[in-house]
């Protein structure tokens, strides 16, 4: 039997096999304004230089403000934090909504952005940037980091799950 090219959606199911942890990724928009993004694409790289990547879709709002900037901050979700996940997964931002989610950001000396009572956050600055595909893969340089007492929110096979212990 001859191999045939997987699809789209087999890819999709493949992966969706992987667990991961979810991220917000923000950068600024205007003076004093935030855009995020919620990502699983996320990845340690180096530890010599501390390094991490992103992947950003082409059509993502986000990917002119990184490329611009060249600078953006990662909150690792708590496992509480679902709703963040599916606020900064959609395209449309709205200040009441925000407001209702009680999302607040602190910003880094640098101006990045970060999610207050994230699990986890580090504010990088770009170092690479790839085109790759339909995406644009960023390496980041940790400038600084913080990492509080938690849970991580994880997604396995299109769904939200919790650790158990």
């Amino acid at each position: 039997m001859a191999p045939t090219t997987p699809s789209t959606s087999d890819f999709r199911h493949a992966l969706g096999q992987f667990a991961t942890g979810v991220t917000v990724v923000t950068a600024e928009r205007a003076p004093g304004q935030v855009h995020g993004m919620t990502a699983n694409s996320f990845t340690s790289v180096s530890l010599r230089p501390l390094l991490i990547l992103i992947c950003v879709a082409h059509q993502a709002q986000l990917l002119p403000l990184i490329q611009r900037q060249k600078r953006f901050g990662v909150s690792i979700l708590r496992e509480d934090q679902r709703a963040l996940s599916e606020y900064f997964a959609q395209t449309v931002e709205d200040s009441q909504i925000e407001r209702r989610l009680g999302i607040h950001y602190r910003w880094t000396e640098t101006g990045i952005p970060l999610l207050e009572d994230a699990l986890a956050h580090l504010a990088c600055k770009v170092v690479s940037e790839q085109a790759a595909g339909d995406h644009t893969i960023f390496i980041g340089e940790v400038e600084s980091l913080d990492v509080h007492e938690g849970k991580p929110l994880l997604y396995l096979c299109g769904n939200y799950r919790s650790l158990c212990s």
